[in-house]
């Protein structure tokens, strides 16, 4: 059998494929742990397991992902298509104001929900001058839902909105004119040409609320991750933490296979479908229903974990808290962030050079080494580095290094595909034309293909930036000692209960996060940046 390392004739450069394979071996590190750990004690662990808590693991991780997607796709499929095809009063900014949760953490939101809606929240304050004594608690489900739907319908909601925007208006406006009306039209004709992309991104969501740890933590509801956690804290025996983590990246690989099977529909579907003006849907006398409608999810999804910070934060300070000193974390979090998604477009770049514009066997499966990789929760990979740092490298065991290593593992992939997109818009004979100039072919990378890839390059480092100021478990379980950032500050203050001190690094989290999503988000109605 002969590997093809190229595509029509045209031979990768050798100096790509190193860092290449070094980030692919890299990304299958983690896989390697859970084999070793999960099995080192025998099948006794796996027994254990599948007797006391898989099948409850698995039913309500699998709840959960479930009810999340369907609020997801309710959210955001009617923002997504007011957003593009009507003409919604100020439409541009409601596009970018239902992306923005994207700079919300989840355990930031859950402690928002929590803190508002539950038996002591803000809510039961405000109503109690009229004789509700208690509400109802809203540990469990209810609070997981909300949280994560908060915080995960945007990615879908961003799949859509591409999609919308790729579509040939006129196939709609052709059945209206054959006398559908305009609910018919959409559910007949708009709708099915979107089921690719509702399929892809719905994927995406339960993806997300299948790895989530902060958010459904400090909810208190119990899905593999969490277990995984605490089985981990809890136990000198880390066997079982393992198997937990082999069963949760089974269930994550299994989705995410599904979303790039829907995906790659979705992308064929686009490259098809015809563009063509679209002249915007009156709203009519639903025009200011739909904004009321859009107004309370961004009032929930960032209004609320905004206003229930700045309230602790303001009762903190009338009491008399200490607030936590917030300069070093706020450094050591912009310093990481700042590191981690410059290191990690880096090494992005050259799986995405080789996919987008060689292809074959070998750039294949290099790519899909780091999506495998992708599909494990930063929980799952901070173990497996703890686990290959005490074992092969100590020099790097609590490091900062090795933080960094982590943040390469779980997000390359994002910084590949946003490097990718770019590259697979543009002609590839263009490279083809240097070489036939007699350039060699470092020179063509540096004066042609990375220009090329600079859009992409800086939506890469944006989008991985984002992320890693949000990013909880793995900083948790891999900062240095007495390294501290703001997601952990957070975390560590707001599972004491001290609110108030928990207030001030989750407003500078958001703070931090929310410039990258706004520029994503605005960047993405001008231009579709896949994911």
């Amino acid at each position: 059998m002969t590997f093809r390392f190229g595509r029509r004739g045209r031979q990768a450069p050798g100096f790509l494929w190193i860092p290449a394979v070094a980030v692919g071996l890299l990304s299958l590190a983690p896989v390697y742990y859970l084999a070793v750990r999960s099995t080192e004690r025998g099948w006794e662990p796996w027994r254990d397991v599948a007797e006391r808590s898989l099948w409850p693991l698995l039913v309500d991780s699998l709840q959960l992902a479930v009810v999340v997607v369907a609020c997801s796709l309710a959210i955001a499929l009617p923002g997504a298509w007011l957003t593009v095809r009507t003409d919604l009063p100020w439409r541009r900014a409601w596009a970018v104001a239902l992306a923005l949760p994207l700079a919300i953490p989840s355990y930031v939101m859950g402690l928002a929900v929590v803190a508002a809606l539950g038996p002591r929240g803000l809510l039961q304050d405000w109503l109690q001058p009229l004789g509700v004594e208690r509400l109802p608690e809203i540990y469990g489900l209810p609070a997981a839902t909300l949280t994560l739907t908060a915080v995960s319908y945007p990615y879908l909601y961003i799949v859509l909105r591409a999609a919308l925007r790729a579509a040939d208006p006129s196939i709609e406006e052709a059945a209206r004119s054959l006398g559908s009306g305009r609910l018919r039209a959409f559910a007949s004709v708009t709708l099915p040409a979107l089921m690719p992309a509702i399929a892809a991104g719905s994927l995406l969501v339960a993806l997300y609320a299948l790895s989530d740890f902060g958010g459904v933590a400090t909810v208190r509801y119990t899905t593999f991750t969490r277990a995984v956690f605490l089985e981990y804290t809890s136990s000198f025996d880390r066997s079982r933490a393992a198997v937990l983590g082999v069963m949760l990246g089974v269930l994550a690989v299994t989705v995410l296979m599904l979303e790039l099977l829907a995906r790659s529909r979705y992308q064929s579907r686009l490259r098809s479908a015809r563009t063509a003006p679209s002249t915007p849907i009156p709203l009519g006398r639903w025009r200011w229903p739909a904004t009321g409608y859009l107004a309370i999810i961004v009032l929930v999804s960032e209004v609320l974990p905004v206003f229930v910070l700045c309230w602790w934060l303001g009762r903190g300070i009338a009491a008399g808290t200490d607030l936590p000193d917030v300069r070093g974390p706020l450094e050591h979090t912009l310093t990481l962030g700042l590191a981690g998604a410059a290191i990690t477009t880096v090494l992005a770049l050259a799986p995405a050079v080789l996919s987008a514009r060689y292809g074959g066997f070998m750039a294949r499966v290099v790519e899909q080494a780091t999506f495998i990789a992708h599909a494990l929760p930063g929980l799952v990979i901070a173990l497996a580095l703890v686990f290959f740092g005490i074992a092969y490298a100590r020099p790097l065991y609590q490091t900062t290094w090795m933080l960094l290593l982590a943040y390469v593992v779980l997000f390359v992939p994002n910084a590949l595909a946003a490097l990718r997109a770019p590259l697979l818009r543009q002609d590839p004979h263009l490279e083809d034309a240097a070489a036939s100039l007699g350039r060699r072919p470092f020179s063509t990378l540096a004066t042609v293909t990375l220009p090329l890839a600079r859009p992409g390059a800086s939506a890469a480092f944006v989008l991985v930036f984002l992320t890693i100021v949000k990013e909880l478990p793995a900083t948790l379980l891999l900062s240095p000692p007495g390294y501290r950032t703001l997601a952990g500050v957070t975390w560590s203050t707001s599972s004491e209960a001290f609110l108030g001190s928990a207030a001030l690094p989750g407003l500078l989290i958001i703070g931090l996060a929310a410039l990258p999503a706004a520029v994503l988000a605005w960047r993405g109605d001008d231009e579709s940046i896949e994911r």
